[in-house]
């Protein structure tokens, strides 16, 4: 018996992803998501996110970029600004619900099925690196514990603490996509009361007029790019992850919405609540994996809270983490790796755990942060605008059954499965944003390389000259072949029974 259209989109409104869902290893891997499996709605989505929003990470950035020099009023308009980015996740979301499928597995129709796939690696790539860094500050604040409980870690504590970590961030993410949901929006709460505590204890101590000048304006683009690589931008390429469980119909104003809420809003304040508790506390996340000791030993909050608050905090990172290791092993499929997406977990686990290793002995935390956000700024910058230019020019939809193809057959073959105007587009907004990257010693780029950024006073305009240089190539080489590629999809869509007008 064939379940109609109607049937199934009544089904995803009785299901219940937290009884019958949650906390059962999710088979579903890059395959397409049937519509009687798409129980989520667009404020699922905007509570997962804000349960990732709502946490130690965003605080630890605001105070952060008051070690850059700014003033506070400087670092607040920064977090603002930076923060609209979220309204591009909310747009690098709306694919899922027509798509079916993940981010990566979408990105076949702008790059075909091979040429998506160095895209997928990068990916993958860059979800390790925040998992590295969620296991950096989770190891920060078991030392912080540790050394308030009177004993002093070592390096063999240390090593068991990473070796706990990377065994317990797996959890999650194992048990798939209704789990990780369900406990991000649990974690929203208890956070939003302890956020709220500490800025009771932070503001008569807040010393906002404590840097008088500030930066200039160069140091000040090198922030914003901080800032928008952290918030909306560095998680474009996960949003259609969680959508994929939404139905087809699915009101596009209401996943932007609800999105934009669930990150934007909370992580506005609690960086802002970071900023302020960084104009009378120095080098909060400046120090390898003590990051939160100068946040520790400060007497502006009781000493109770602070053992209530790293707990809650560990607790919250093993959540954020879920999401990048979930994202990061339909990533690993999508690169054309044969596990299943909870086999890909074990595989992160063991590379995150080599690397945790590495950061937390050899590095500090702020500096491995900024090196981390320059690589990201300068694939997922032209990236992400290709992504979306390519989904207009195709007016909107897929062909779902043609994105699970990575064969001849596939609409989305071109030649050699590579579609080449999309990495013309790609390769040259790279090299646009490393041109405009602006770099702290001692990553540093040669003259040639970074011609932008010499002429600019090392002012960083990376993230918007790797959108627009993307964006704009791609348009220009693409735009006579996708209508014929748009009109091909609407035939197929047309005989699937899944487009009417």
């Amino acid at each position: 018996m064939t379940v109609t259209e109607d049937y199934a989109e009544d089904l995803a409104v009785i299901h219940d992803p937290e009884s019958k869902e949650a906390f059962h290893v999710e088979q579903h891997g890059i395959d397409f998501i049937p519509e009687s499996e798409r129980w989520a709605k667009p404020r699922d989505v905007g509570g997962m996110w804000a349960g990732a929003s709502v946490q130690i990470e965003y605080f630890i950035y605001g105070a952060i970029l008051m070690t850059f020099g700014f003033t506070f009023w400087q670092a607040l308009s920064l977090i603002i600004i930076g923060n609209l980015s979220f309204f591009l996740l909310g747009l690098c979301s709306l694919q899922g619900p027509n798509a079916g499928t993940t981010v990566m597995a979408i990105n076949r129709a702008p790059f075909g099925p091979n040429g998506s796939r160095p895209i997928a690696f990068f990916n993958w790539i860059t979800q390790i690196g925040f998992e590295v860094e969620g296991l950096i500050l989770i190891v920060g604040a078991g030392i912080v514990l540790m050394i308030k409980a009177g004993f002093l870690p070592g390096d063999p504590a240390k090593v068991v603490l990473v070796i706990a970590a990377v065994l317990i961030q797996g959890i999650l993410p194992f048990f798939g996509h209704a789990a990780i949901v369900k406990t991000l929006r649990w974690l929203v709460a208890p956070f939003v009361v302890l956020f709220a505590v500490m800025l009771g204890f932070a503001i008569p101590h807040a010393q906002l007029n404590a840097v008088p000048h500030g930066a200039g304006w160069q140091l000040y683009m090198a922030g914003l790019a901080f800032t928008i690589a952290l918030s909306g931008l560095g998680w474009t390429e996960n949003g259609n992850d969680y959508t994929r469980y939404c139905a087809t119909k699915t009101s596009k104003r209401g996943i932007v919405g609800w999105v934009f809420l669930g990150t934007a809003v909370p992580e506005i304040l609690i960086m802002t609540l970071g900023a302020v508790v960084g104009t009378f506390i120095a080098n909060i996340g400046v120090e390898k994996a003590g990051a939160l000791l100068p946040f520790a030993h400060q007497s502006f909050v009781p000493a109770w809270f602070v053992d209530v608050f790293l707990i809650f905090a560990i607790v919250q990172i093993f959540g954020i983490n879920s999401l990048d290791m979930y994202s990061s092993g339909v990533s690993l499929q999508a690169i054309g790796v044969p596990v299943r997406r909870y086999q890909a977990v074990l595989v992160d686990c063991v590379i995150a755990f080599g690397i945790t290793m590495y950061a937390v002995f050899s590095s500090s935390f702020k500096q491995y942060l900024t090196d981390f956000v320059d690589l990201v700024i300068v694939w997922i910058a032209p990236w992400c605008a290709i992504f979306l230019v390519d989904w207009v020019l195709r007016r909107y939809r897929y062909v779902p059954s043609e994105l699970q193809k990575t064969g001849q057959d596939s609409l989305y073959w071109r030649k050699g499965g590579i579609h080449w105007p999309a990495w013309a587009a790609q390769l040259l907004g790279m090299f646009a944003a490393i041109s405009a990257l602006s770099t702290t010693p001692p990553f540093t780029l040669p003259h040639w390389l970074n011609e932008v950024t010499y002429h600019n006073q090392g002012a960083d305009f990376s993230i918007f000259m790797g959108l627009g240089v993307g964006g704009l190539v791609y348009a220009v080489l693409s735009w006579r072949g996708l209508r014929n590629e748009s009109d091909a999809q609407d035939r197929l869509l047309r005989a699937e029974g899944l487009l009417t007008a």
